[in-house]
């Protein structure tokens, strides 16, 4: 990497990390950007996360924390930033870097650091603002989607980009691999360009807030299956609905979380689907073969073994 980036020496920059790391709904991570500027050489003198255990993002222990309790970094896990704003300009810290804290970070705390705090958000700004941008990347079957390094203000997403990184998307994407994807990107790209943004040799440039579009949050009821909708909109949705908050269906009497489906070509009714095939008709005639599935209480299986036990 450039400018001695894996030069594991100290540096004399200290920062504090905000965040825990899961850039999307229901998914785990192994924190490679915590580690990355550990690796890297920099003080990294605190970790402060969100922390709610009503809410299914952070109902897991929080893996952000292990890895800050095995290199001896403070972690903090305030209600309210403003509840530690006193111990946090007690550390006198250069910078913050966040990644997936979701909360609004107030301004008086973005203004103790000299250099502000930069966001990692797995999106191409100013498209997918919001706290589901990979969700929707997915949901809105996009071509492309990639990472911006942003400057945070205390506008959501609104701050300006250091650099971006894209990536194509082929249709078959799932939430989890994804996310880990991006994630390892968005970390690369950082501590690439991390010096030069330190060292005042970068400018970040302005969003075109003109084309910004906006994600709503997800909630539970987004992953009942409407089947009124397109089969191809309903395999989207499962994608993006893995881990969290799933794609949930009743068949044969049974509450299921269809995890793997894909849409079944157009054929004539007698043909229409395959006597080993689950099969769930959708909207504009169109029909969704279900692959993979869990029932209530249950492992998860293959439509066909499903069907097999459910056949009348």
């Amino acid at each position: 990497m450039a400018d001695g980036m894996t030069d594991s020496a100290p540096r004399r920059e200290k920062l504090v990390f905000f965040g825990n790391e899961r850039v999307a709904t229901g998914v785990t991570t192994d924190a490679p950007t915590l580690r990355g500027l550990i690796e890297a050489g920099y003080q990294v003198v605190a970790v402060v996360s969100s922390f709610q255990a009503a809410t299914s993002r952070n109902a897991r222990q929080l893996e952000i924390e292990a890895v800050a309790r095995e290199f001896k970094i403070p972690v903090m896990l305030p209600s309210r930033l403003n509840d530690i704003f006193d111990e946090l300009s007690a550390l006198n810290a250069d910078l913050g870097v966040l990644v997936a804290y979701g909360r609004i970070i107030p301004q008086k705390i973005i203004n103790l650091f000299p250099r502000g705090i930069i966001n990692i958000h797995p999106s191409l700004l100013p498209l997918h603002r919001g706290s589901t941008p990979i969700e929707h990347a997915i949901l809105d079957g996009d071509r492309q989607t990639g990472v911006s390094i942003m400057q945070l203000t205390a506008a959501m997403d609104a701050g300006p980009v250091w650099a971006q990184e894209t990536i194509p998307l082929v249709g078959d994407e799932r939430k989890p691999n994804l996310a880990a994807k991006l994630l390892a990107m968005g970390s690369t790209l950082l501590i690439d360009n991390l010096p030069r943004i330190l060292s005042g040799a970068a400018a970040p440039e302005p969003q075109a807030d003109s084309l910004a579009t906006y994600d709503k949050p997800l909630t539970k009821a987004d992953g009942i299956i409407d089947p009124s909708k397109p089969a191809a909109q309903i395999e989207r949705e499962i994608r993006a609905y893995l881990g969290w908050p799933g794609s949930r269906a009743r068949l044969f009497d049974t509450d299921v979380i269809i995890t793997a489906a894909h849409v079944a070509h157009v054929a004539p009714a007698a043909e229409a689907a395959g006597p080993k095939d689950l099969v769930l008709a959708c909207g504009d005639n169109t029909e969704l073969v279900i692959d993979r599935l869990k029932p209530a209480g249950k492992r998860e299986m293959t439509g066909r073994e499903f069907l097999a036990g459910h056949r009348r």
